[in-house]
């Protein structure tokens, strides 16, 4: 796994921040410095070293590869281990951000991604390795000791600590610990009991490590700079860190505590002053950790671009099939997108390993919506068990029954004795296990007597939530709206888009084949719902929901639908918003169903090439775009010139004022721009960096027989001097002026920085005959 860390830490230059490679030297004596310094062991005293050697062993036994878990006689759904095909990962160093619940942290942190893909955003991290976690930062005298990684469910925190520990154990990596600790909050849970509400840290451990009743662990303790504690996920965590604590512990065997002041004292440091902390959570629980008591946050952003066709290629096992499916998945913005995140690209690499080694003549259509993509994955999971498991319908209504309660609760961790045995699912859940059937939908994690269950995925709790109110028409559907109507947070987000798209007699006919006739009044009423919400947030006065409105939409695959909910003269603002290519992908797939759309204004949003290519198939079908400021260069104007020279094209308006598009991108837009398809007739070029090496290109667009620009705004404010022509060339301008056919009624020849050579090749469109414009700024 890499990290990325600041660039004001340490120079771009220094080895030890590059990708790791068995063909790429280390060149840097620094780097191979630090290298030893990470990997230097802690010198063992000779009476432990048999309690040191227990723990590695039971450590490395806990940690083994996801190759050896899974299931052998399942090779369509074999995950990718972290040991022989593990893909590194990338985190970003940071400061603690404060985190809005407005959205869902799929969203977020999707957003986040895109943004963080981009090169002028690259170069103000570095990469490092996971092992540099507790690093000394350059200028700082002491090493980090409280460590937080961050990072959306699915993500890899998990993954990552598993590989910490397994490193360890192998005694590869972290060797300057003599003992590492691992504790999971769902299972510290488990400790507050009225039986034992408090213990003390000696009698944590031995809850977790009972080898370690011994003695000897109190000289362990002893030498707190040699211990790593790492807790796993935060936010399954029902208590709150209270740092405000007035009483915290700091004798390891004599003060008794509950177990969330015994973490909280080792995270202040109160308690064995000196080890170190790792801590790993979703951002929906950063709020609860004081920047002051920790040393150096991360975040994990999953896999960039270049890691998710590598990710393939070891799913598949076969680097031309792995390619062939990874090539379908790049057509589709909506799960390319997806792929930063390797839990997604699990299931994407699962639903299409099992769909590229059908046979052609008999494989359906691929996925291409969130909803299909996951219905694909249930039907595989059911057509592979349908034999092995009894009445499933019944089963999966009261499985969704309880990934819904979990939704609704924020809850992802569900426990034998409490929740499990209230839906009515402890009876069937150990033959199905047995059969493999549920292997496939959760995890099962026997700890401290009690038995865990997770969904492999949030989101693919969320699913069957969801599918579950089309099982049961009698499920509330009507409560449940109710709820989708009041609720001001995130939580719904995701459930309301399969909501929308399970209303689709395709995934009827998908499901229904294997668990019987669906019910059609839930998809009617839904599909309601949906049109409903749309008409008022679309065309009301508030639209700070019209993304998520476009989001269901777009899961509905519904074109009446759409058509009829946006209509044709709907002007759509997003303006300063942050849109992720997925975002553009949805709204260009949206507005493209509509074939014809008034406005979409998008000015002072930053969007990416990806963002714009993404946007073409919707801005083909607007008279007018407005991109002002959304920072954009040369390389979007290939995507905006394909959408002006598109067949149907109805652009007619088009605002790109105050982006760094220079001459070249111009240059590109004048391709578009003398297409016959183009229906330009305003063009706003303002501060765009442009100079004379432009002109030739704008001169042959106006003398173009094609060409239907009226008004060409030229300007720039950023210009040295007002005008940049001299008179040498106010002759020819003057006659190009008076020449009969000329239409020009308005010329600007301030805020400009053409200079003369500039104009004189402008001269030569607006003499010619065709030129029809009326207005130059």
């Amino acid at each position: 796994m890499e990290l990325y860390c600041p660039k004001t830490q340490q120079k771009s230059g220094e080895a030890y921040f590059r990708r790791r490679s068995p063909d790429v030297e280390v060149a840097d004596l620094s780097g191979l410095d630090l290298l030893k310094d990470i990997q230097s062991g802690v010198h063992i005293p000779s009476h432990i070293k048999g309690l040191h050697e227990t723990h590695r062993g039971v450590v490395s036994e806990s940690t083994r590869t996801l190759e050896d878990q899974a299931s052998p006689e399942d090779p369509h759904t074999r995950v990718v281990g972290f040991e022989t095909q593990y893909t590194e990962l990338m985190v970003v160093d940071h400061y603690k951000r404060t985190y809005s619940e407005k959205h869902h942290e799929l969203e977020k942190t999707g957003r986040t991604h895109a943004e963080m893909v981009e090169e002028k955003t690259k170069v103000k991290c570095e990469r490092i390795w996971t092992e540099q976690l507790f690093r000394r930062s350059t200028g700082s005298e002491t090493d980090p000791h409280i460590v937080v990684v961050s990072g959306m469910v699915g993500i890899g925190k998990t993954t990552m600590v598993q590989k910490i520990m397994f490193d360890w154990a192998r005694g590869t990596q972290y060797r300057r610990f003599a003992f590492v600790f691992l504790f999971k909050f769902r299972e510290l849970n488990l400790l507050d009991t009225e039986a034992e509400p408090q213990m003390s840290l000696t009698r944590l451990i031995v809850r977790h490590y009972k080898y370690l009743n011994d003695p000897k662990l109190r000289e362990i303790l002893q030498k707190p700079e040699s211990l790593l504690f790492i807790f796993d996920g935060l936010d399954e965590y029902k208590h709150k860190l209270d740092f405000i604590q007035s009483k915290l512990c700091s004798n390891p065997e004599e003060d008794y505590f509950p177990v969330h002041i015994l973490v909280t004292s080792l995270v202040s440091q109160t308690l064995l002053k000196g080890c170190s902390v790792l801590i790993t959570t979703r951002p929906t629980a950063l709020n609860t950790l004081y920047k002051e008591n920790v040393d150096q946050f991360a975040e994990i952003l999953g896999f960039f671009p270049e890691q998710r066709l590598m990710y393939f290629k070891k799913f598949f096992g076969n680097a031309d099939q792995g390619s062939e499916a990874f090539q379908y998945v790049e057509g589709n913005s909506i799960l390319h997108t997806m792929c930063f995140n390797p839990s997604y690209c699990w299931i994407i690499c699962s639903v299409l390993k099992s769909h590229f080694m059908t046979p052609e003549e008999e494989r359906g259509a691929a996925p291409r919506t969130v909803t299909e993509l996951f219905v694909m994955f249930l039907h595989n999971i059911l057509t592979k068990h349908k034999r092995e498991a009894e009445d499933l319908w019944d089963f999966l209504v009261k499985l969704g029954k309880m990934a819904h309660h979990g939704v609704m609760n924020r809850t992802v961790v569900f426990y034998d004795n409490q929740v499990m045995s209230t839906f009515g699912l402890r009876p069937v859940l150990s033959s199905l296990f047995l059969s493999g059937f549920l292997k496939e939908i959760l995890q099962r994690e026997n700890t401290l007597d009690q038995t865990i269950y997770t969904f492999y995925h949030l989101t693919l709790q969320v699913f069957v939530a969801a599918c579950s109110f089309y099982l049961d028409p009698s499920g509330g559907i009507e409560e449940l709206l109710e709820k989708l109507d009041s609720c001001e947070d995130g939580r719904f987000e995701i459930l309301t888009r399969f909501l929308a798209g399970l209303a689709r007699p395709s995934v009827f006919k998908a499901l229904g084949g294997i668990l019987g006739e669906f019910e059609m009044k839930t998809a009617k009423r839904i599909l309601e719902w949906v049109k409903k919400k749309a008409e008022d947030v679309l065309h009301g006065y508030n639209k700070s929901e019209a993304l998520q409105v476009f989001q269901w939409l777009y899961e509905t695959q519904n074109n009446k639908l759409i058509r009829e909910a946006i209509g044709k003269d709907l002007s759509l603002y997003f303006i300063g918003r942050t849109l992720s290519p997925l975002d553009c992908a949805v709204l260009g797939s949206v507005i493209s169903c509509c074939g014809e759309f008034e406005a979409l204004i998008l000015s002072k949003t930053l969007l990416t090439p990806e963002c714009i290519s993404r946007l073409v198939p919707g801005l083909i079908c607007c008279r007018r775009v407005n991109l002002y400021q959304c920072g954009l260069t040369y390389t979007c104007c290939s995507a905006l010139s394909s959408a002006l020279s598109a067949p149907h094209s109805r652009l007619t308006e088009l605002e790109l004022s105050n982006n760094y598009l220079e001459d070249s991108g111009v240059n590109q837009l004048c391709e578009g721009l003398r297409s016959e398809n183009c229906k330009l007739e305003i063009l706003n070029l303002r501060s765009c960096g442009l100079t004379s090496r432009c002109c030739s290109a704008l001169s042959s667009v106006l003398s173009s027989p094609n060409s239907r620009l009226v008004e060409l705004d030229m300007g720039s404010r950023n210009s040295l001097s007002l005008c940049g022509i001299t008179y040498r060339c106010c002759s020819d301008l003057s006659s190009a002026l008076s020449a009969i056919h000329s239409r020009l009624t308005k010329l600007n020849r301030r805020d400009n920085n053409m200079e003369d050579s500039g104009v004189d090749q402008l001269i030569e469109g607006l003499r010619s005959e065709n030129c029809k414009l009326k207005k130059l700024r």
